[in-house]
């Protein structure tokens, strides 16, 4: 129906909110009376809309809990998972490592035992010309210190 420029909605069994001989003032107070009622029946209607909202976040809220402890849960196992890769890595390094070293000490101690082995030999035939030419050596020493052939010095025989 239509009335004073404001449009209102009607059931087909409901009387007009305005009747037409009603006075201005009447027309008016009964449309702020079923404004009154409409702000009513939107805020019961917002209030339930609001309680519904509010129910359903509550199962929302909890998904996205559990979906955070998922998430750390899975953070955890993959830390777990690549420090114990991490370990597996470094074991497997040792390993090549200390192969190699003992490889390489390996060869060091050949090369060691072959620098011992030509000592020996060489200190050897030291010993032996040692022995052979001993008697030769010490009598050269003592013909050497024993043979004294006193000389007047140089420098006092041109001076004296």
């Amino acid at each position: 129906m239509i009335g004073l420029g404001i449009h209102v909605k009607q059931k087909d069994d409901q009387l007009p909110l305005f009747p037409p001989e009603a006075s201005r003032q009447d027309r008016c107070i009964k449309h702020q009376v079923a404004a009154a009622g409409a702000i009513a029946i939107a805020t019961t209607s917002q209030s339930q809309g609001i309680q519904r909202l509010l129910q359903a976040e509550k199962p929302a809220a909890e998904k996205v809990s559990e979906a955070r402890k998922r998430k750390n849960r899975r953070l955890k196992q993959a830390k777990k998972e690549a420090q114990a890769e991490i370990e597996q890595y470094r074991l497997q390094r040792e390993k090549e490592f200390k192969a190699k070293e003992s490889a390489a000490l390996g060869s060091h101690g050949s090369c060691s035992t072959e620098v011992e082995k030509d000592t020996q030999e060489k200190m050897t035939i030291l010993q032996t010309y040692f022995r052979q030419n001993r008697d030769e050596v010490l009598d050269n020493l003592l013909a050497f210190v024993c043979d004294i052939r006193p000389e007047i010095h140089e420098n006092y025989r041109i001076n004296g």
